[in-house]
């Protein structure tokens, strides 16, 4: 439990001094210890340069980004994203304990991370032990990046920027955030903000600033047409180039606002704002989505005056799988790195390309350790489908190219699982309003961090036994609960057979046609499995298929299922048109109801965090995403039921479970669990941040 964790965290930093290594406080996280100790290398402590009377730990200088150390100018900076939530939270509730934050930058650390980039303004405890941290730690520090987030979304119902009461509070939020960083900031707390007192000065490790979020290209292009006739921006500390936007006006107007707030200390520090692909510079022409190629937004045209010494840089969120442009543009899809064609490296290619007075960074990149996706890529690189040793081998190689193309730094996203993320194509199967207190395997945003956050359940659930009797197929089968799975276990009669039905009523009123080799016409969800080629499917009855709640896809698109039931699929691309050729694109699905056999016990190399089944003897064990059973919400045993296009719900009374083999059906017996509105978790390294640990530290050695 977390208690536990931040309770003997507590008693290992009672001392106030450096943990030796093997007392680190970055141990209390399971995973940790079986990664060797990071090498000493030359000194990271800060050494910084004075220019203009401003003093700068990290300045640009064409198109590298220097960090300033005592042993030498760092040009690659690895790090690590990190937002402010656990689970149970939502952001801006400050639910981060401050013995957490300790033993995360000691992991971070270890891994070879030597920036932590954060979105907004943390609780001071945030400050007060990166602080702490870096004291106990001086050769050894962690940089940090501090972002400012936009104060809200009005700007795109408005559709302008320029929205003077959106932009009183951005700026705002850049002077309390600029008061945050040097330990001048007292502010209660508001719905979504942290409020406290922040007293500790961070600047000695303050490498850069990332103002803003991604911007909404359809409400950018919108407030340009009205604003088009604003000036080119020129303050003392940021100007606009001629070519400028009215939304590059508006930003180089709020990052001169920050540099003003900022030198007051007499302190520079390099500054950017958040760009993704949708709203990059260049033109990508076989985009088949026009609103990914509407705006372009331009650093080039947002540039400091000779009184900011720091500079700026290039920023952007960019992935492997989306947009659909990397795909299809024939000078990406050709780009040739590392003895094959990679459009990836490409698009990274172009972005220091086009940049080509700046640095650029990618503050944001890879990909998650989710069971479900949400596109597919090129080379496998998708936003989803991976285990965690797979994600985290492709992170490490997407971090060493983004180094290998020019780049200044790449920041993985990211440190942590956000339980509640949510994503395009299964947001509209969940219950928005409690899609924190659970996990879904299935939805990707949820699996993208480090350190995975797994669920335990309520520590007085225990287990309940369903059934304890000779019977067939199945002589004993015990249950729980915990907030991502339903975890059954079952003890197989002698004469096992080689398929078997493992089914699932969660709403007793709704029946249909029964599966094909059972008569029982109650079950709603069914894990259909091959006991000896370690194969299965997991299907839904047709009134639960949660696709239809927002895609209409053909049923010849549809995989294979029997009459009444459907395959349990994810869309992971509509239907597209190119927009040069006119070649229209099929719909892509992924089947997400696969289920793979194996181990998932972290402390098993060769387990699989995918697998959802395991057959050991006569020993077969089986876990089940909510989701597969058609749960909206299952800390309320809401079961999502499509009507009419949109999402509604009834509440189960349990889970009545049942087996079928060889035409035999039997009854096990029903699993209740009560509502809750806390979740549990345990903190743990996922399977493979070696790979990435071993990445950051080559690229972080100029090697």
């Amino acid at each position: 439990m977390i208690g536990v964790f931040v309770f003997g965290l507590c008693l290992l930093l009672a001392g106030g001094t450096a943990a030796p290594a093997l007392t680190s406080p970055a141990f209390l996280i399971s995973g940790v210890r079986e990664i060797p100790s990071p090498p000493q290398g030359t000194s990271w402590a800060p050494s910084p340069r004075t220019a203009d009377g401003l003093r700068m730990v990290a300045s640009t200088d064409g198109q590298e980004f220097q960090l300033h150390t005592a042993g030498g100018d760092r040009t690659f900076l690895p790090g690590v994203d990190l937002g402010d939530t656990t689970p149970g939270h939502l952001p801006g509730e400050g639910a981060i304990a401050a013995a957490q934050y300790r033993a995360w930058f000691a992991a971070m650390g270890w891994l070879g991370l030597r920036v932590v980039r954060i979105y907004e303004i943390h609780p001071p405890a945030f400050y007060e032990q990166l602080a702490a941290w870096n004291q106990a730690n001086p050769d050894r520090p962690l940089y940090l990046v501090q972002g400012v987030r936009l104060p809200d979304e009005t700007y795109v119902k408005k559709r302008n920027l320029f929205d003077k009461p959106f932009t009183d509070a951005f700026r705002r939020e850049l002077r309390a955030a600029a008061q945050a960083v040097t330990g001048e900031l007292t502010r209660d707390a508001t719905f979504g903000q942290v409020g406290g007192a922040w007293t500790t000065d961070v600047t000695p490790w303050l490498a850069g600033w990332i103002i803003g979020r991604e911007i909404d290209p359809g409400a950018a292009g919108a407030s340009d047409q009205r604003n088009a006739s604003v000036p080119r921006f020129t303050g003392r500390y940021f100007r606009n180039t001629p070519k400028s936007t009215p939304t590059e006006r508006w930003l180089a107007a709020r990052m001169n606002d920050l540099a003003g707030y900022v030198a007051q200390h007499g302190v520079s520090q390099p500054i950017a704002f958040v760009n993704w692909p949708t709203t990059d510079p260049l033109r990508h022409p076989q985009e088949p989505l026009p609103q990914e190629d509407l705006l372009p937004i331009d650093a080039n045209h947002v540039l400091p005056t000779a009184d900011w010494p720091a500079g700026t840089f290039a920023s952007y969120h960019a992935y492997p799988f989306y947009p659909d442009f990397l795909r299809h543009e024939p000078d990406l899809i050709n780009y040739e790195y590392a003895g094959h064609a990679d459009p990836y490296a490409g698009y990274l290619a172009d972005l220091r390309r086009h940049h080509a007075t700046m640095p650029t960074l990618i503050t944001e990149f890879g990909v998650p350790s989710s069971i479900g996706s949400a596109h597919n890529a090129p080379l496998g690189r998708s936003q989803g489908g991976h285990s965690e040793q797979d994600a985290m081998r492709i992170n490490a190689a997407l971090l060493r190219m983004i180094k290998d193309q020019g780049l200044g730094g790449g920041f993985v996203f990211s440190w942590a699982d956000e339980w509640y993320r949510y994503t395009w194509n299964t947001a509209g199967q969940q219950d928005p309003a409690r899609r924190q207190l659970w996990h879904d395997p299935l939805t990707n945003e949820q699996h993208f961090g480090l350190l995975a956050m797994d669920a335990q359940g309520a520590p007085d659930a225990g287990e309940q036994r369903l059934l304890d009797s000779d019977g067939w197929p199945a002589r004993a089968v015990t249950a729980r609960v915990d907030e991502e799975y339903l975890h059954l276990k079952a003890k197989l009669a002698d004469s096992a057979p080689g398929s078997m039905m493992v089914m699932f009523d969660v709403l007793p009123g709704m029946t249909g046609a029964p599966m094909p080799g059972s008569s029982d016409r109650r079950p709603d969800a069914v894990f259909a499995l091959n006991l000896v080629g370690h194969s299965g499917q997991a299907y839904v009855r047709n009134q639960l298929d949660p696709m239809k709640l927002d895609f209409k896809v053909p049923a010849a698109d549809r995989g294979p299922a029997p009459n009444g039931w459907k395959p349990v699929e994810l869309v992971v691309n509509r239907a597209l048109t190119m927009p040069r050729t006119g070649v229209k694109l099929p719909v892509e699905l992924q089947n997400a109801g696969q289920l793979r056999h194996g181990a998932w016990d972290p402390r098993d190399d060769e387990a699989d965090s995918r697998a959802l089944w395991q057959l050991d003897g006569d020993d077969l064990t089986v876990r089940v995403p909510w989701a597969m059973l058609g749960f909206a919400d299952p800390s309320a045993r809401r079961v999502g039921v499509p009507k009419d296009g949109r999402l509604t719900t009834q509440v189960s009374p349990g889970v009545t479970v049942s087996l079928t083999a060889s035409g035999t059906d039997q009854a096990i017996g029903p699993v209740r669990w009560p509502a809750w509105t806390r979740p549990y978790y345990t903190e743990r390294l996922k399977q493979g941040a070696a790979d990435l640990r071993d990445a950051a530290l080559v690229v972080a050695s100029g090697g």
